[in-house]
C-alpha cells in the first residue's frame, strides 16, 4: 500500500486471542467435527477447501510463452500476518487469506500452479524487479509513482475504516463526524495523513479540531479503544472487519477510501512493468467476476463491500507525495 504496511503479527495474535482463551459454547471460534477452525464464518484451520477455477484457453494464451511452458505462477507475498488478507493457520505453517485465495483462483484460470515465497514487504518490490516473482498478491495499492515501475491488474477496493466500540450510535462519513473526537491512527500511514486533513479542515470550518493519538504496539490502539481513552481507530478496512468479527468488542462506524477524496484506491495484482503479464491477469480476474467465484472468496473472507465490478489495468491512482 501507499505508505502503510499490512498489520504486523501482534493484531493477528490479538485476533486469535479469543481463540485460544474462550471456553465452550462462549467463544466465537468453532470446531467443526472435521477439526476446521472457526473466527465467526472464517476457516482459519488448514484445510481450507479453497474456491478452485478450471483454465480457460484464451486467456491462458495471454501469458508470455516462457510462463505457460514453466507452468507455475512464482508468487511473492508479504511474510506479515495480517488476517484476513495472509496469515497462517492454526497449524502454524499453511498461509491462508484472501489474497493466496485470489492468486489460485487466476492461477487456476490461467493453467498455472502458484509457487508462493514469503518475504518482507520491500523485497516483494526487490523480487519483482530481479524478475524473481512474476507477481504480488499482496494488498499492494496502485500509486501513481509504483505504476512508472510496475503494471497493475486491480482486483479489491482499498478503503479503510473508523473503528469504535460496539454499541455506539455515531457514524463516520465527512470530516465534520469527527470534529472534537479523539481517534488513534498510526504513524506514517495513509490514514494519518487524510485524518490530519480532514481535523484542519474542522478547524477552517470553525469545528473543533481531532485529538489525534499514537500508541507503540498494534494491540494497544485495541486496549485503548475499550478503556475509553480514544473514540475510535482508524486502520486498515479488513483489518478491522477481521477484528471486529473475531473478537466481537467493536464495530464498523465508517469506511472511506486509503486515498482520501481524491481517488479511491484500489488494491491490485502487481508485475513488473512491462512483463507482458499484466494483460493475462486482468483477463482471468474479469473472467472470475463474472463466473461469480470471485464473489464468493471475498464473502468467505468478509470482504464483499470491497469487491470491484471490472479488473483495470494501471487505473489512476493514489498521487505522488511532495
Amino acid at each position: 500500500m501507499l505508505s502503510r504496511r499490512t498489520l504486523t503479527a501482534s493484531v493477528a495474535a490479538l485476533a486469535l486471542a479469543p481463540l485460544l482463551t474462550a471456553c465452550g459454547g462462549d467463544s466465537d471460534a468453532a470446531t467443526s467435527g472435521s477439526g476446521t477452525k472457526k473466527v465467526g464464518n472464517i476457516n482459519i484451520g488448514p484445510d481450507q477447501h479453497r474456491i478452485r477455477g478450471k483454465k480457460v484457453d484464451k486467456i491462458a494464451a495471454l501469458l508470455p510463452a516462457a510462463v505457460r511452458e514453466r507452468g507455475t505462477l512464482r508468487l511473492g507475498g508479504s511474510a506479515d500476518a495480517s488476517p484476513p488478507l495472509g496469515f497462517f493457520a492454526t497449524d502454524d505453517k499453511t498461509r491462508i487469506g484472501s489474497e493466496i485465495d485470489l492468486a489460485v483462483l487466476v492461477a487456476d484460470t490461467l493453467g498455472l500452479k502458484v509457487k508462493q515465497e514469503l518475504v518482507s514487504w520491500e523485497n516483494l518490490f526487490v523480487g519483482l524487479d530481479s524478475g524473481k516473482f512474476d507477481a504480488v498478491f499482496s494488498n499492494v495499492t496502485v500509486t501513481e509513482e509504483r505504476k512508472e515501475k510496475y503494471d497493475f491488474a486491480t482486483y479489491r477496493l482499498d478503503n479503510i475504516a473508523f473503528e469504535a466500540k460496539k454499541g455506539t450510535s455515531w457514524r463516520v462519513k465527512e470530516p465534520k463526524d469527527v470534529a472534537g473526537k479523539t481517534i488513534a491512527v498510526s504513524s506514517g500511514t495513509n490514514q494519518e495523513k487524510i485524518l490530519v486533513d480532514w481535523s484542519k479542515r474542522n478547524e477552517k470550518a470553525g469545528r473543533k479540531p481531532v485529538t489525534i493519538k499514537y500508541f507503540q504496539k498494534d494491540t494497544d490502539y485495541y486496549l485503548a479503544l475499550q478503556s475509553g481513552r480514544i473514540d475510535a481507530y482508524l486502520g486498515p478496512s479488513p483489518a478491522s472487519s477481521y477484528h471486529v468479527a473475531s473478537a466481537g468488542q467493536s464495530q464498523i462506524i465508517g469506511t472511506i477510501s486509503g486515498g482520501g477524496d481524491e481517488v479511491q484506491g484500489e488494491i491490485a495484482a502487481t508485475t513488473k512493468k512491462g512483463s507482458g503479464l499484466v494483460d493475462a491477469y486482468a483477463a482471468a480476474l474479469n473472467h472470475v467476476i463474472e463466473d461469480g467465484s470471485y464473489a464468493r472468496v471475498l464473502k468467505r473472507w468478509g470482504l464483499s463491500s470491497e469487491a470491484v465490478p471490472k479488473s483495470e489495468v494501471n487505473p489512476r491512482g493514489l498521487p505522488k507525495t511532495s
